[in-house]
């Protein structure tokens, strides 16, 4: 049974917040962890997007939300080299290009496949050695690589601020990655053409909205805390 709106928690929150977003913002639900219901709640809302973390658990989830075949799949964690054509086939996002490893694999399998799967490079604007990503001086390294990857839609940059960061150094972190993605368009790159800046969640959204985001990933706002 369909749940009304008054009954659809989940649904209610994604309303209020689509409603407060500008345009040019594109809301992701987190669905990580969450069941296809909490999924398929969001949906009743008009959300289209969602982002999971890990390959196999977004395949099951897929799978028991077959009859929404209208919902664009972001893969927003980590990217194993073995789980590389896994994630081509199951998701149309890949927010997590963190190496020009990863890159070069998908670029190649994605030609195989006839594929061409719109992707940001995640970027570490401060050291954190506690997540993945391009440092500043690797990415710059890598660019004229990334260039010559026909098969990948690079199309924008994620970046995630380290986990204790105060709000002051939040809004300079996504400060900086605005300016890094214009810095990088100047260089006349013939196939990499930024405009997207993944960006932002539950706790620091509207900080990133400020500084230029154009996607924002929300998982506990929309769907509360996480089944244990």
């Amino acid at each position: 049974m369909t749940a009304s709106p008054l009954t659809n928690p989940i649904a209610n929150r994604v309303t209020a917040i689509t409603h407060e977003l500008p345009p040019s913002v594109r809301l992701i639900g987190v669905s990580k962890k969450q069941p296809a219901s909490a999924v398929r709640a969001a949906y009743q809302a008009n959300l289209r997007d969602f982002g999971e973390s890990m390959v196999q658990e977004a395949i099951a989830k897929q799978a028991e939300l077959a009859d929404l075949d209208d919902i664009t799949w972001h893969l927003i964690g980590h990217l194993q080299s073995n789980k590389a054509r896994k994630a081509l086939e199951h998701f149309d996002w890949i927010h997590s290009i963190d190496s020009l490893k990863i890159a070069t694999r998908l670029n190649k399998i994605a030609g195989e496949m006839a594929r061409s799967p719109d992707c940001c490079l995640q970027v570490k604007m401060v050291p954190d050695p506690t997540k993945f990503g391009f440092s500043l001086e690797e990415l710059w390294s890598a660019l004229p690589t990334l260039n010559q990857l026909e098969h990948l839609n690079i199309v924008g940059l994620m970046t995630i601020p380290p986990l204790e960061s105060s709000m002051a150094e939040v809004e300079a972190i996504f400060e900086q990655a605005k300016i890094l993605i214009d810095q990088i368009n100047q260089q006349g790159f013939d196939q990499l053409h930024l405009s997207e800046l993944s960006m932002g969640m539950s706790g620091d959204y509207p900080v990133a909205i400020a500084a230029g985001s154009t996607m924002i990933r929300l998982g506990t706002t929309l769907f509360g805390d996480r089944p244990a």
